[in-house]
């Protein structure tokens, strides 16, 4: 199989340089490998995602001097995909559904029997409330999430992934799963769609990814949809996580940082080669 890796930008604000230096790397590793360079939507965040800054994304790739497959893989176009990943592992009694809210893990985690409450990739770790509840109970109003410690003994063997970024792969053991990672959700509750840890495997799978080339910032995420590809018979791919762009405090950019969008600096006379000498390439 050849080289395959994606940029999969959200489309709810101006891409900034951060976005910049990981399209970039992505698409020039491709180039190089004599590989393909995908791009993927990832607009399930209906309240924030928009028309306009998906016609922003092609736009300021394009400028770039990005090339990339058609048709564009759009999230929104693939839910029942992700439905489907869900019946599947809720039909192997590794899901329960979740009413809780963002406060009741709050002051479930802050219990003072419970001790400092620890965190995980997705934030608090969840301390269990809804894991009696059965999958088939599960509601419109509910959250999905993964029982992890049956998720893990589902399995004969954990597997493990190949890391060729700045972080060392994070293998990947029953401790560290259930203890530091937990019960993460695969579908919310506010918008009942696909959370980002099962689109991503899914979305993965159907590009036929070979290589992911994400920032730093998901390195800890990576056990979480390694788990998930053992668990739906999905091919784990390489995963190269790289630096992350700052600004002049440390603070990795944001979506906010409209200072530094791409559309900003090419409206103000910058070229593509004074964004890729910006960013370090």
């Amino acid at each position: 199989m050849g080289f395959v890796t994606r940029f999969a930008p959200s489309p709810t604000g101006p891409l900034h340089l951060g976005h910049a230096y990981s399209a970039l790397l992505a698409h020039d590793t491709a180039r190089a490998a004599g590989g393909r360079f995908l791009l993927r939507i990832e607009d399930t965040d209906t309240a924030r995602c928009t028309s306009a800054f998906e016609a922003q994304v092609h736009d300021d790739l394009a400028w770039l001097g990005l090339t990339w497959e058609t048709p564009v893989l759009r999230q929104s176009d693939n839910t029942k995909a992700y439905e489907a990943a869900l019946t599947r592992l809720g039909e192997m009694g590794l899901l329960y559904p979740c009413s809780c809210t963002r406060g009741d893990i709050r002051r479930a985690a802050s219990a003072p029997q419970e001790g400092a409450p620890l965190l995980c990739p997705d934030g608090l770790i969840y301390p269990g409330t809804c894991r009696h509840r059965p999958w088939e109970d599960r509601t419109n109003t509910d959250a999905v999430r993964l029982d992890m410690a049956r998720a893990v003994d589902h399995l004969t063997d954990l597997p493990q992934y190949t890391e060729t970024g700045r972080h060392p792969a994070l293998r990947l053991t029953r401790a560290h799963l259930v203890e530091e990672v937990g019960d993460i959700v695969l579908a919310r509750r506010d918008t009942k769609t696909a959370a980002y840890h099962l689109s991503v495997v899914v979305d993965d799978a159907a590009q036929a990814i070979t290589h992911v080339i994400r920032g730093e910032d998901l390195a800890t995420a990576t056990p979480i949809h390694v788990l998930l590809q053992a668990l739906l018979d999905l091919p784990i791919p390489t995963y190269h996580h790289h630096r992350l762009i700052r600004d002049e405090d440390g603070k990795r950019l944001a979506k906010r940082d409209d200072a530094r969008a791409i559309a900003l600096y090419r409206d103000e006379g910058a070229t593509p080669q004074d964004i890729r000498m910006m960013v370090g390439l």
